[in-house]
Order: C-alpha cells, then structure tokens, then sequence
C-alpha cells in the first residue's frame, strides 16, 4: 500500500491579470502549502475503485467527476500499469480555495507514479497533472513557488517553513468559476518582486472582492483574523471561502483558534 499526502495550498498572493482568448484567466500567485491536508492510500486491485472517508466525504458521495479518479485514468493512459484501489481521507472543505481536489489529483499522480517507478519530473506527468486542472502542477511540485500563465508556469523561491497559520473557512462553498466570472476584468498590476515576505506583505487577492459580493462570510471571517492579537496578515486563499492569518508565533495563532466561532471550520498549522 501507498500512503501519500496532498497538503494544502494557499495562495499567499493572487494577481489577476488578463482573461485568455481559451477562456482561462492569465494571473501571477504565490504558491505555499501547510503541513495539513488529506491523505490518500492506494492499493494495487483487479478493479479501480474509491473508497471516501473523513469529515468532508459526504460532500463528494456520488460525485461521478472525482479529479482523483480522472488522476488515475490519465496515468494510466500515459504510463500503462494496472488498476489500484483508493481510499481518500477527505479532511479538508470541498470548494475551499485551499485546492483540495487539486491536490487530491496531484497526490494520486505522486503515488501512483511511486507504484510505477516514474520519475516526478517527467515531462509526461507534468502534461497529466495540467490536464487535469491549473492548479494541479503547482500542487505535484509541491513546493512555494511563483505561479505565472494559468499557475503552471513555476518559478520556486524560497519559503518562510514553520510560520503559524490559521486556516478559517465559514463552511460556505464557493464556485470558482462563478468567482473568476465576477472579477471587473481591471489589472491592478503585477505582483511584487523580492523575497516571500516582501510578496506577501505587498500582494492581494484580486478575487478576495467578488467572492466576498458572492459569499458575504467571507468578509466576516477576514475581519474576526484580522483582529487578532499578532496576527501579521488575514487574507483570502485563491477563490475562497477560506482565508488564513500569519503569525509571528505559535502561541498567538493557538489563542485565535480558541476565539474563532465554533460554527466555522478552523484549524491551526504551519507553512510546509
């Protein structure tokens, strides 16, 4: 059996700059994961199946598009091999801007080509990881990156490990789709040069705006971080509805997880 991790994402920064002729939207994102996220098992089998269990499952049961059953066919059709079972342990919000089915993907591609002897740099693995879904190469590169063309364009930089984050979701999904269509289409620059700390701390999320028009709690759950005794930032991750706060130390972050309302999803962690 093959256990492997699919982190979350965050999009310490998201600039969007332009909608595409192909219907994309070009945009430059700094890309960090954080030590919490699901988990995935993978078995060799005589059949494919998937197998849901964790917290959020019910939210996918009778899903019949799962990215990590798509994942497996697309290895399988580039490497060959055979048929596995797997078991996704979902403890991450669905539609969470945290890309968890990205990841999910990302993980299953990691396993399956660990299975299969392939190399995670071949360029075939990249071409499946990006079929799959523009965030999709950011996370089977898993590591903090800038994110240019669609978020497949990678440039690694150098990371902030160890950083207390609290991750805070009000529970409400958000279409990513319906946000990226209510952006006002204005390009309000590129994001900043320098080392993470300067990106971040100069940076925004151009979708923050319209996600906040489409869920209003998102708006709420920024304030409530923001208020937070050493907090250094509250922002929203990628097209919401979850948004994150950064911490100078691990005791501060604890004591905001306390203050958060209990009718949220929140969880303390640390960029990876």
């Amino acid at each position: 059996m093959i256990v492997e991790k699919a982190p979350a994402k965050l999009n310490l920064a998201l600039h969007v700059r332009a909608k595409r002729p192909d219907g994309f939207h070009e945009i430059e994102t700094l890309f960090a994961f954080v030590e919490v996220g699901d988990e995935l098992r993978l078995t060799p089998a005589d059949a494919p199946s998937l197998t849901l269990t964790g917290p959020f499952a019910d939210a996918l049961a009778g899903e019949g598009d799962n990215l990590v059953c798509r994942a497996a066919v697309a290895f399988k059709a580039a490497f060959g091999g055979g048929d596995v079972a797997i078991t996704l342990d979902k403890r991450l919000p669905v539609a969470s801007g945290l890309g968890g089915g990205s990841a999910d993907a990302a993980a299953t591609l990691r396993a399956l080509a660990r299975l299969g002897g392939v190399a995670l740099d071949h360029p075939s693995l990249a071409a499946c990881a990006l079929a799959l879904g523009s965030d999709v190469p950011a996370c089977l590169f898993g590591q903090t990156a800038i994110g240019r063309g669609r978020g497949e364009q990678l440039e690694a930089i150098d990371g902030a490990p160890g950083v207390p984050v609290l991750l805070v979701n009000p529970l409400v999904a958000v279409s990513t789709a319906q946000v990226f269509k209510a952006w006002d289409g204005i390009d309000l620059g590129p994001l900043p040069e320098g080392r993470i700390g300067a990106v971040v701390h100069d940076g925004r999320n151009d979708l923050e705006g319209p996600a906040r028009a489409i869920a209003p709690e998102i708006g709420e759950v920024l304030e409530v971080l923001a208020d937070q005794p050493g907090a250094m930032l509250a922002r929203m991750s990628g097209s919401g509805a979850t948004c994150f706060a950064l911490f100078e130390r691990a005791e501060d972050c604890a004591r905001a997880r306390r203050a958060i309302w209990p009718e949220w999803w929140a969880v303390e962690t640390r960029l990876a």
